[in-house]
């Protein structure tokens, strides 16, 4: 099928990329569990909806925002190879179709901040996205930690839908990911509280997993001697 051709191609491009531009590496802090899982993911570049199809061999479908659907061609390779936009203010309708592909078998992976962290290289407080879909499937969450060179971005400008839009892509200098282990949820989804304790635990193993990315890239000795 074409999907699967232009996925496994991608996937291809995506791999040369990362071992020549980005002299991309990543730890594992355990073997996955097989099936379905849900990666959840702090948010540096838009260059990671990209590079997060690498970090697992199976097929995995990404949760990106509705308006990335629109640029011409761009937005024909995403729905061809089966991504899931997050239209603007109605992402239950998003978590839907991930879990019908979770169901399905498929994993997906979704950015707990929502939007792209700020420049200063903190992060935005977690959205509840992650969470309930934790909740609803079922599924492990196994959560990443991405850390690059915040300096070393290029803001580009482009016009989606008539309307401005930029975006800080990263193309070039070290970038790390690190997964962590799987992490099981259970609860009622509409309990509020329940959700956002859910959605601050897995933030919390984000923002260690990327501070273990950033040791290995910017105090290479250090994280060497602690492995």
């Amino acid at each position: 099928m074409l999907n699967n051709t232009l996925y496994t191609l991608g996937r291809i491009i995506l791999l040369l990329f990362g071992a020549v531009m980005l002299k991309l590496t990543i730890q594992r802090h355990g073997k996955l569990p097989a099936g379905p899982k849900i990666f959840v993911c702090n948010h540096p570049s838009a260059t990671d909806p990209f590079m997060i199809h690498i970090i697992a061999r199976e097929r995995l479908n990404v949760l990106i925002t509705a308006k990335a659907f629109c640029v011409p061609v761009f937005g024909w390779f995403l729905r061809t190879i089966r991504e899931i936009p997050v239209p603007l203010e109605q992402g239950s309708l998003a978590l839907e179709h991930a879990c019908q592909y979770l169901r399905e078998g498929k994993s997906v992976a979704i950015f707990i901040e929502g939007k792209i962290s700020p420049p200063d290289g903190s992060f935005l407080p977690p959205r509840t996205g992650a969470a309930r879909l934790a909740l609803l499937s079922g599924a492990p969450v196994i959560p990443v930690g991405i850390f690059l060179r915040r300096e070393l971005s290029i803001c580009i400008k482009s016009k989606i839908s008539g309307s401005l839009a930029q975006a800080h892509w990263y193309l070039r200098g070290p970038y790390a990911m690190t997964v962590g282990q799987p992490m099981q949820f259970d609860g009622d989804v509409e309990d509020r509280q329940n959700v956002r304790h859910v959605s601050e635990q897995i933030m919390h193993q984000i923002r260690l997993l990327a501070q273990e990315s950033e040791h290995r890239i910017l105090r290479p000795n250090l994280a060497a001697a602690s492995l």
